[in-house]
């Protein structure tokens, strides 16, 4: 959730050269998903709730499995290969950890209340 916006503040020729240094609608709705969807991560760790994050989490993670074809599709002379061991450790792997960890902590709370 955090390295695209990191390496589009840092290089943003990385993102689609010279071109991506120009404000543009593509752009300001991506920053205004990240940044709505980063504070509602920090408003679910500040009240520590489970379920909250959970959906949060797979939010990001359906916008990551999206984002990663529609880079590729838009930016062909990308390493491909790159592209996927990128994404695979920064967004899928990292999701889908937490999301195991929260499923077992909220099955763990469910069981008991009963």
């Amino acid at each position: 959730m955090f390295v695209g916006p990191f390496i589009a503040l840092n290089d943003p020729t990385f993102l689609g050269g010279e071109v991506a240094k120009n404000l543009t609608v593509g752009s300001l709705i991506y920053a205004a998903r990240n940044i709505a969807v980063g504070l509602a991560f920090f408003i679910a760790i500040y009240l520590r709730n489970a379920p909250m994050l959970f959906i949060l989490i797979v939010i990001r993670l359906i916008t990551d499995v999206i984002d990663a074809p529609a880079f590729f599709a838009f930016r062909p002379e990308a390493n491909l290969i790159g592209l996927i061991v990128i994404f695979t450790l920064n967004c899928y792997l990292p999701a889908l950890i937490g999301l195991r960890y929260l499923w077992r902590q909220m099955a763990g709370n469910i069981s008991k209340e009963n």
